[in-house]
């Protein structure tokens, strides 16, 4: 069930991407150039917002992380530049933390 502030959103976006196509069909961009242009921009936003991690954004677009990987590359998005500034520490710098093994 959804709150009156969900469904008024949900009619804003809806006119907001029919609007949008209009848009593109007098363009004359091809469906095809459409759909690859929107999966980019959709699959960049949500891997943004992730700070370039594959395996959350998977997780949130509700696709597996290769599935993700492989688009990535057939979309040839440049992952790294949503990383910058979000790299491991070196082994040097990390806190040390002894992990048990499990006997079986």
């Amino acid at each position: 069930m959804h709150d009156t502030n969900s469904t008024e959103k949900e009619i804003i976006v809806k006119d907001q991407l029919e609007a949008l196509v209009l848009q593109m069909y007098r363009s004359n961009i091809l469906y095809s150039e459409g759909v690859r242009e929107f999966k980019k921009r959709f699959i960049l936003t949500v891997l943004q917002e992730n700070k370039g991690n594959q395996c959350r954004a998977a997780r949130e677009l509700g696709m597996h992380r290769n599935t993700l990987s492989r688009t990535i590359n057939e979309l040839k998005i440049d992952v790294r530049q949503l990383r910058d500034g979000v790299k491991r520490p070196p082994r040097s710098a990390r806190p040390v933390t002894l992990e048990k093994k499990v006997v079986r």
